[in-house]
């Protein structure tokens, strides 16, 4: 913090990139490619809705707290206290766990297509035994290796970002321009609508994962103080890496759709069959195997960055009083231990689910739907919380701040991705009727049940806490609602003598006591963002940063734990 004033500051463009890198994965453009033409107005309908409203959002709140851990949960916690707060944490975690089978099953089928045989690599691809067995080494392997310190793991997630993403990203672009040039045969009618058919309610089911595609650029808001003139050049940056962010998404999925024809389309395989049929055309079927370990490669190295990314900022919360001292455990290294080993035997049993759904595809959806149903449950408490916050904190310096002034602009951009969230959210529980799901029976019991059980475990788990479970060296900062909450009869120069440290009592009621009263609104402008999207190497470190350092007594009282205004 010393050295802020030194610190280099971001281009726009070099911003821009950078929330590009955080967001774009390749593994979901065959799920967007059955619709054709009018995947294009999925893509931008989404944007809109959900992708600029995210990071505008979150600029706002990551600016507004910078200095105070937490992410989001300080964001949501602000606004409605902390049982929210804890929820919107815990299923930030929840669903990155759930996402790693769906990512990996991605990986496993590239690793299937590494050989050059095309029947052999189809028929391994479709054997869900293989695919299980790969996903679990795989993360495990992951796991074992993150207990050994991420120290390095940032450097593979950058090279496999590049390698895995944005060069076969910009290769299959050019590949289909080529074969459209040189006069190949689209299987994409460029003359159907543009606009989807809405009398067919099932169209617009699948369509709802593309919310989870523009996930995770809410991390892109911790570098909003590291822009020259945030007000103007951050919400450049933002549309800038939107645009580029659509552009390939739209581009890649009309790539896959000009060179398979829609009927043929696999959420798990087509992907790689695009590439082997690209490279076909142009005589070069030797990049097949290149291109595919290329593929698993970024895979490898973004669930490496991920499987103890998204853990720390449940972890770090939990010291503050949240969860049971069990989960806050690390080795000599400082990795919570077991944390990592609950959230592997979480995928391990989700894994196992290949064994009773109809195929490797149907898992795939049914467990990328529910991680868009538990992620959209935290956005939709980050947007009407921070609208929330205007009132609340309405004399909180804001550095960036959506609206030069009134909350009429936060209230459309917030409203804006709040609506677009839950019409995701609810769309997200209707089988897709391009894809052969199975039972529906089993359809929804997973959906709905896992989503209750999800949601409810973090409210028995607050209900359950106890004063012990405090880490004596946690220093989570108050809300700003517990300082409020404090009588004006303290001794103000007795808290400002223990203000670092809180006392035994703080620890026990939340930390609202008299060493919250030093703290003020003003010194609230400040909190990391959350890394949410299991992208890449930067949302990782943004999320592990977020939440390390200090962590919290701020457990409370059950009776305080709502927000005073």
């Amino acid at each position: 913090m010393a050295n802020i004033k030194n610190a280099v500051k971001l281009g726009v463009f070099t911003l821009a990139i950078m929330n590009v890198t955080a967001v774009v994965s390749l593994r979901g453009l065959p799920a967007e490619a059955v619709y054709g033409m009018s995947s294009a107005f999925y893509y931008l309908f989404a944007a809109i809705v959900f992708l600029i409203p995210t990071s505008l959002v979150a600029a706002e709140l990551a600016a507004m707290f910078q200095d105070k851990q937490g992410g989001v949960f300080r964001w949501v916690g602000e606004a409605y206290g902390k049982k929210l707060g804890f929820l919107a944490i815990w299923v930030q975690w929840i669903e990155s766990t759930i996402w790693y089978p769906t990512v990996l099953t991605f990986g496993a089928v590239s690793i299937a297509f590494i050989g050059m045989n095309d029947v052999h690599d189809m028929s391994l691809a479709n054997n869900k035994y293989y695919t299980l067995v790969v996903v679990l080494i795989i993360y495990w392997l992951a796991t074992f290796i993150s207990l050994k310190g991420m120290s390095w793991v940032g450097k593979v997630a950058k090279v496999g970002g590049m390698v895995g993403t944005i060069i076969p990203a910009a290769l299959l672009i050019i590949l289909g321009i080529i074969y459209l040039a040189s006069g190949g045969h689209s299987n994409m009618d460029f003359n159907s609508s543009f606009f989807p058919d809405f009398t067919n309610f099932d169209n617009v089911v699948l369509a709802a994962s593309i919310f989870l595609f523009y996930a995770g650029m809410e991390m892109g808001g911790i570098h909003v103080k590291d822009v020259e003139n945030p007000s103007k050049n951050y919400p450049k940056a933002v549309f800038i890496g939107a645009l580029i962010t659509v552009l390939i998404f739209v581009l890649g999925t009309f790539a896959l759709g000009v060179i398979i024809p829609a009927k043929d389309i696999n959420l798990t395989q087509s992907l790689l069959v695009g590439f082997d049929n690209y490279f076909k055309y142009i005589h070069a079927s030797w990049l097949s195997p290149i291109i595919a370990v290329a593929l698993a490669f970024g895979v490898l190295a973004g669930v490496l960055t991920w499987v103890a990314g998204p853990s720390k900022g449940i972890f770090a919360v939990g010291k503050a009083g949240y969860m049971p001292p069990f989960f806050q455990k690390t080795n000599k290294l400082g990795v919570q231990k077991n944390i990592l080993f609950v959230q592997g035997i979480a995928v391990t049993v989700l894994s196992l689910l290949f064994v009773v759904m109809p195929s490797v595809q149907s898992f795939y959806q049914i467990l990328s739907q529910l991680t868009v149903i538990l992620y959209l449950i935290m956005y939709l408490l980050m947007f009407s919380g921070a609208i929330a916050l205007r009132y609340k904190m309405k004399k909180l310096n804001r550095p960036f701040r959506i609206g030069k002034s009134g909350n009429g602009l936060m209230w459309f951009v917030g409203g804006l991705g709040f609506c677009g969230s839950l019409l995701a959210f609810i769309l997200s529980f209707i089988p897709p009727s391009q894809i052969s799901t199975g039972s529906n029976t089993v359809w929804f019991s997973v959906l709905i049940i896992g989503a209750i059980i999800v949601v409810v475990a973090p409210f028995i788990i607050y209900a359950s806490k106890k004063p012990s479970w405090v880490d004596p060296n946690s220093n989570f900062e108050p809300f700003h609602w517990e300082v409020q909450a404090q009588p004006a009869t303290v001794n103000v120069s007795a808290n400002n003598t223990n203000a670092a440290r809180p006392t035994a009592t703080s620890v026990h009621t939340g930390g609202a006591t008299g060493t919250s009263t030093a703290v003020s609104d003003a010194a609230s402008s400040g909190a990391t963002a959350s890394g949410a999207t299991p992208s890449n190497s930067s949302s990782a470190t943004s999320s592990g940063n977020s939440t390390s350092g200090k962590a919290s007594p701020g457990t409370g009282d059950k009776d305080k734990d709502a927000p005073k205004s």
